[in-house]
């Protein structure tokens, strides 16, 4: 007998629903949060789903590799397209949802979605940590730079050498005229020092890692791309193959319009931002160094410029950065590196 089976995750435990080839239940109950323990529910009860389903969540990269190193035939489904389904239930508990996951692996009415390689995930772990680090940085830096317009004290701006140290010696500085700024600057130099330390350390970690991986460097001959956009850019991607044309990672990225039809009405808006808002900010900063900062010629940059001079910069940044990603997404298939004197292929 044909059956299939879903599971409706949560952080302690599984709900399990298992249905047979006609939609009627045959089984169900909960298991601990593991692969084990999944595994372990269905052999107790002699059922062997075909096909068996679950929602994107934080948990269902790791519960996928689990089962699918287990032999078992999970899926994980998109989970914004599976709330359309399970929103139309009358009640909402997590057996209903596991029935309604089930219900969705018996027809086939799914979106399955990508699941990275352990490779692809320490390395967004390395970028993620070091843009969580920056940002922390600047709040404190925002923070201080407020508390201490209360006191009549405008701070200059500072540049990136030793680790930003200039910031520091004027808190230090401001710290000297009011016993109330000295507390603050006790309390901040030092936490400041050290965020930009481990900024800074994690950075030459991604820079020796780009230096080491063959598609990050291939990748980074296209001009504009640092090793963090590169690293990025293979992190998320994952799998070149996923992606039948390469101006489909525009769309996949968000970088593309939003079109709205209906009758005679058609037009088109802003671009959708789907997808990483991350790998969107880099693409975005990529653009503006090609446009603004990289000083050797190429096709790609002219291109960029003309545009910039007829439709605006930012506007010219979008697009940029979207063709960006298709050219990296093209090099990457084609294990290539960017031709400096020949036009872009996108």
């Amino acid at each position: 007998m044909k059956c299939y089976a879903g599971l409706d995750v949560s952080l302690k435990e599984i709900s399990i629903c298992v249905i047979d080839q006609n939609g009627g239940i045959v089984a169900r109950g909960s298991s601990p949060c593991d692969p084990e323990g999944v595994q372990a529910w269905l052999r107790n009860r002699s059922l062997a789903p075909e096909r068996i389903i679950h929602e994107s969540g934080q948990l269902a990269i790791w519960l996928q590799r689990g089962l699918t190193r287990l032999g078992l035939p999970a899926t994980c489904i998109d989970a914004r397209m599976a709330h359309k389904s399970l929103s139309a239930r009358p009640n909402k508990s997590d057996a209903a949802d596991a029935e309604g996951l089930a219900q969705l692996a018996r027809t086939g009415w799914f979106t399955s979605v990508h699941i990275r390689s352990e490779e692809a995930d320490c390395l967004r772990t390395l970028v993620n940590a070091r843009e969580r680090l920056i940002r922390l940085r600047k709040e404190l830096e925002g923070h201080v730079r407020g508390a201490l317009k209360t006191f009549g004290i405008r701070m200059a701006a500072v540049g990136q050498g030793q680790l930003r140290q200039a910031f520091r010696d004027q808190l230090a500085l401001a710290g000297e005229r009011d016993p109330v700024v000295r507390v603050l600057a006790d309390a901040f130099i030092s936490a400041h020092e050290t965020l930009c330390r481990a900024a800074a350390d994690l950075e030459a970690v991604l820079k020796t890692e780009a230096r080491q991986h063959p598609v990050a460097r291939r990748l980074m001959t296209i001009p504009g791309v640092g090793p963090v956009v590169a690293l990025s850019f293979v992190a998320l991607v994952d799998d070149p193959a996923r992606f039948r044309r390469a101006a489909d990672v525009g769309a996949f990225l968000g970088l593309t319009p939003r079109r709205h039809q209906s009758g005679e009405m058609d037009w088109s808006g802003r671009i959708s931002r789907c997808g990483d808002s991350a790998m969107r900010r880099l693409l975005f900063e990529a653009a503006s160094s090609l446009i603004h900062r990289v000083q050797r010629f190429s096709p790609l940059k002219s291109w960029a410029v003309r545009l910039a001079g007829r439709r605006g910069f930012r506007k010219a940044a979008v697009a940029t950065g979207r063709k960006l990603a298709v050219l990296m997404l093209t090099l990457w298939k084609r294990e290539d590196d960017y031709a400096w004197t020949k036009g872009a292929t996108t």
